[in-house]
């Protein structure tokens, strides 16, 4: 029987290192949650081999000098991801029926052990060696391995998926005749993503099928069908890259990685969901390369550009964009904060989460599990003498009332809330519990918005649309006598659906004093809407008939995105 010994005894009997050096860093260790061994690193006492050396006779376990360049189990080398080895400081040696054999750094982490346990089923024989000697093989391995792993997702240029052979069996995820095409899968669907603009991927299991889908310009498609017993075997390669906790397969996980493709980064978030049939997974690509894009870009016009600049500049008062999930509010507002930015003011953001970064703004990522609310957040800023304040999405009566007197004592306040149209957000702050003073007096404008797609500018063409769609239009909105109409025919570049990229169509309502009287009056949003278009507020379905009529986008389109608006 193998008799415990503590670190310090070891180093000192076994290796002769000096009593006084351990008790100076005994006495240390009770100010610092480190541990001994790195403490003693730390003071040079001792270096890395004389340290791992001694755990290996504290555990009782094998120590390695040297990993052989050429081990009996090359292909273990394609089966594990590099992030996995490299974070452990884990790398195999050799593999029997049920046995499998690994180098690691330190026998008191327990977590890559259990890991590797659960995924292959075989009991891990854990042997010693230090972590330099085992990052050198980790990097001898991948690199030589490199071509067929394709684990760096910039070297695969688009696997097919026809790796993922019918005889695949998910459950043995470390079995290299299997693991090779999952790798390959994961990046391909990636690589293949990012290729075509897609902003998400859908990986959907059904009782009979497995779908995966991509949403370009805000819609999905079915890009394939990979084999429904591949679905665990997917799952766990996304949650071993993103670090989440490969075992649990009963709650929902939230995690993220960072890939580099082409020479661009890419921050791609995961979100896994238990269904009846497995687990489903989203996967949000942010291009982190791309710059924020200008007021202009965003396909704000002339005619709206001014007064909406006008209302931006104010220097104090609450600017609100509203819309529903994905209609680009964010992207407004990184704009229009932008435009903003200079040396002169200090600009402070708290969103949930941090899409772009901004230089020179500081950006605040809530974070509920500790208490960082939105309302939390705003209510810390304002400590931080700010000029122009961005809040995420306005919420709950909390953020509102924050919002309205931040911009009652001074400060731009700019903010997000889930309404169809601009009338409707000085309504949906009433029902908070906004009084309607406090709201008419603060809120300088609401700006709505929706995006649509633009036609594919190699495929345009000049058509005639269906009779009933025109019949539609004309109860609202009577067409120009005339008026040429478009779409995109389909082509390769388009996949051929016929558009290609996005923009906005907008609708701005100045909070003048008509409009004030009237929530003052605690009128409904349609009464808003009504005096504001009197006003001069050009609708959305007509910004977007306007847009269709240049040619830009189609009619079929415009009526899609704001069917609700009538």
């Amino acid at each position: 029987m193998h008799s415990w010994r503590l670190i310090g005894d070891i180093l000192v009997e076994d290796f002769d290192l000096a009593r006084e050096q351990v008790d100076a860093a005994l006495a240390e260790q009770q100010q610092t949650p480190k541990r001994l061994g790195e403490l003693l690193q730390a003071s040079q006492s001792i270096d890395s081999t004389l340290l791992v050396r001694a755990l290996a006779i504290q555990h009782d376990l094998e120590f390695i000098d040297s990993i052989p360049a050429e081990t009996t189990v090359d292909d273990l080398h394609t089966l594990i991801p590099i992030g996995f080895a490299k974070q452990y400081r884990i790398f195999p040696l050799s593999r029997s029926a049920n046995r499998l054999q690994v180098t690691i750094c330190d026998p008191g982490d327990s977590r890559p052990i259990n890991d590797l346990s659960t995924l292959t089923g075989a009991l891990i024989e854990p042997c010693l060696a230090t972590p330099e000697e085992i990052l050198r093989a980790i990097n001898r391995a991948y690199e030589k391995q490199a071509g067929g792993t394709g684990d760096v997702i910039e070297e695969i240029e688009g696997d097919s998926v026809d790796g993922l052979s019918d005889s695949f069996e998910p459950r043995d995820l470390l079995d290299s005749s299997d693991e090779a095409p999952i790798i390959r899968f994961v990046n391909s669907l990636i690589t293949q993503g990012f290729k075509e603009r897609a902003s998400d991927i859908h990986i959907e299991p059904f009782e009979q099928e497995l779908i995966v889908r991509y949403r370009i310009d805000g819609l999905l498609y079915e890009v394939n069908k990979p084999p429904l017993k591949a679905h665990a075997g997917i799952v766990s390669r996304i949650k071993i890259i993103a670090q989440l906790d490969i075992a649990e397969k009963r709650l929902p996980q939230d995690g993220r990685f960072r890939v580099r493709m082409g020479g661009r980064d890419m921050d791609i978030r995961v979100s896994i969901l238990p269904t009846a049939f497995g687990e489903r997974v989203v996967l949000r690509l942010l291009d982190k390369a791309s710059s924020v894009l200008s007021l202009e870009e965003i396909g704000l016009e002339g005619d709206l550009l001014k007064p909406f600049e006008a209302m931006i500049n104010k220097n104090h008062g609450i600017f609100l964009v509203t819309g529903p999930t994905g209609s680009g509010k964010t992207t407004t507002l990184y704009a229009a904060l932008t435009r903003l930015n200079n040396r002169e003011k200090n600009i402070i953001t708290v969103e949930d989460p941090i899409e772009y970064q901004l230089p020179g703004v500081g950006q605040i990522q809530v974070n509920p599990k500790i208490d960082l609310t939105f309302a939390n957040g705003l209510r810390s800023i304002l400590r931080q003498d700010p000029d122009i304040i961005m809040v995420g999405e306005i919420r709950d009566r909390e953020t509102a009332e924050i919002a309205v007197q931040s911009a009652l004592t001074g400060h731009m306040v700019f903010s997000t809330l889930h309404t169809n149209d601009a009338a409707g957000a000085l309504t949906r702050l009433v029902e908070m519990g906004i009084e309607p003073f406090l709201a008419a007096s603060s809120i300088v404008g609401i700006f709505a918005q929706r995006l649509v797609r633009s036609i594919c500018p190699h495929c345009k063409e000049q058509h005639q649309p269906p009779g009933e769609l025109l019949h539609e239009i004309a109860s609202e909105n009577p067409l120009p006598a005339g008026a040429s109409s478009y779409r995109g025919a389909g082509c390769d570049k388009c996949m051929q659906i016929g558009y290609w990229g996005r923009t906005g169509i907008y609708e701005l309502l100045k909070v003048d004093d008509k409009v004030r009287e009237l929530l003052l009056q605690d009128k409904d949003a349609t009464s808003i809407k009504k005096a504001a278009i009197e006003g001069g507020m050009r609708p959305l379905r007509n910004a977007g008939l306007d847009k269709a009529l240049q040619g830009i986008t189609t009619l079929e389109e415009v009526m899609r995105v704001t069917q609700e608006e009538v």
